[in-house]
Formats: structure tokens, C-alpha cells, sequence
């Protein structure tokens, strides 16, 4: 596949998320991500934030999901695709042992991590990625199928 076959437009937004939480969703142990809003299905580049949840790295749910993975901070890690979102019913059982009670639920799939990370500066809420970004992204995935 060749960059000219990519979609032109608005057709992918970034996803940052702090470790270790972005390596567990590389391995795809962590097929839901948590919000406080919803997000609109559609491809996204994941990108892992600058900042790592010290707490986090001693729950043996997230330790054991990444472990043995280095922690890359500030770059974008690989791109997935958001194939649902939702908020589960009151009083229901979560759709994953990742889900938050009062969060929205992203649920990826086709994730595909990158050979190299691409470092660049990401947002909390859903960010537009420069076309350089895209670009330098899709260099490593010549096989992506939008």
C-alpha cells in the first residue's frame, strides 16, 4: 500500500493515554479505554502520553499486562480503531475487567503497533494529527488498510 491510498480529510484523530496504560492496549490485553465522554467510532492514532500512573504500575492487572515492555512516553506507539462506545447499564456487569462503572467505554480493535515510536505531543481530549505525523506513522505500516 503507498500513501496516496490513504483517505484524505478528517478520517483519523489521536488517542493519548498514559502509561502503562498504552502498552496494555499495544499487547491487547486492554481492549477497553476509559473517558468521561463519548468519542465517535473510526481510527485513531495512539499516542502515549508524557505522563506514567505510578499507582497504576503496582496492579497486578496492568503489571502483568505489560510487563517486560519498555514504558516510551511522548510519541505515538501504533493506531487502532474505536469499534464501539458505550456506557454499561446501571447495575450491570462491566463489558471488561477494564471498564470504569461511570466511564464511557472506547472498545478498540485492529490494533497494530509501530515498529519505531513516532514522538509527538498529543492532547487529553480527541486531537486532529498533523498530515506530517500521519505520514511518518503510515511509513511504518505499509500494509494499513483504513
Amino acid at each position: 500500500m503507498t500513501m496516496a491510498a490513504l483517505p484524505k480529510g478528517d478520517w483519523i484523530r489521536g488517542l493519548s493515554v498514559k502509561q502503562p496504560y498504552a502498552a496494555c492496549i499495544l499487547t491487547g490485553a486492554k481492549p477497553v479505554e476509559n473517558r468521561p465522554r463519548p468519542w465517535k467510532p473510526g481510527w485513531v492514532l495512539l499516542h502515549a502520553s508524557k505522563t506514567i500512573d505510578q499507582s497504576a504500575l503496582r496492579v497486578p492487572l496492568v503489571s502483568r499486562a505489560f510487563r517486560g515492555r519498555e514504558l516510551v512516553t511522548g510519541a505515538v506507539l501504533g493506531v487502532a480503531r474505536i469499534i464501539d462506545c458505550h456506557q454499561d447499564a446501571d447495575r450491570s456487569a462491566p463489558c471488561s475487567e477494564w471498564a470504569h462503572p461511570e466511564a464511557w467505554h472506547l472498545v478498540l480493535g485492529d490494533v497494530q503497533e509501530l515498529p519505531l515510536p513516532v514522538p509527538a505531543r498529543g492532547q487529553v481530549v480527541p486531537w486532529k494529527p498533523s498530515p506530517d505525523l500521519v505520514r511518518r506513522v503510515f511509513q511504518q505500516l505499509p500494509d494499513f488498510q483504513p
